[in-house]
């Protein structure tokens, strides 16, 4: 229990970047439509645009860990699932911080705001949610920096704590397995971690 509100208070610490965001251009903000098909655990797509979740990079589909029960699970499809459902849960509306042309995809901070409950007014950061849980991880700039600093201190502390996929010893990173593939220039993907 100590992990889960140890993950809340730091999702809701750091908010300071998206509660600014949202006060400088309200009009950018928008809902994850309903319409919206999920392509990994940082993305969904509507209308012809990927949308991503800026800083974030989810485990990689076809990479797989060991469960307690001794089954292996694909660890892409895990961070799906929790994508989805946190936002199923938390209905949360997104700013388009950024674009990445000719790509057609946009970069986005999602925040919802609890309406109820303990907390109730506190806004909540998808991607710290994520990440914080252990079910993301902090994306990597090509030379290992952080994309964005709060992002890899919720990473670490999900790492400390073993929360959500760090509590299995056979966690495929999928920053060091992107790193990796950069510096071997074997990257068969244009995936490379989110800016």
């Amino acid at each position: 229990m100590r992990r889960v509100s140890l993950a809340a208070a730091l999702a809701a610490l750091s908010l300071a970047d998206s509660a600014a965001l949202a006060q400088s251009a309200s009009s950018r903000w928008f809902p994850v439509p309903d319409t919206a098909v999920y392509q990994t655990g940082d993305s969904w797509s509507d209308g012809g645009t990927t949308f991503r979740l800026y800083g974030v990079q989810s485990c990689l589909r076809g990479t797989s860990f060991t469960n307690t029960h001794g089954v292996r699970r694909d660890c892409g499809e895990v961070s799906l699932a929790m994508l989805i459902a946190l936002i199923r849960d938390l209905r949360p509306q997104c700013y388009d911080a950024a674009e990445a042309r000719p790509t057609r995809t946009m970069f986005v901070f999602c925040v919802a705001t609890r309406i109820e409950g303990a907390g109730k007014g506190s806004r909540i950061d998808l991607g710290t949610a994520l990440i914080a849980t252990g079910f993301a991880f902090a994306a990597l700039k090509p030379d290992g920096a952080p994309v964005h600093a709060p992002y890899f201190e919720a990473q670490a502390l999900a790492r400390s704590t073993r929360a959500g996929l760090w509590a299995f010893p056979d966690l495929p990173d999928p920053n060091a397995i992107i790193l990796r593939a950069l510096r071997q220039g074997s990257l068969a993907s244009p995936r490379a971690p989110a800016p």
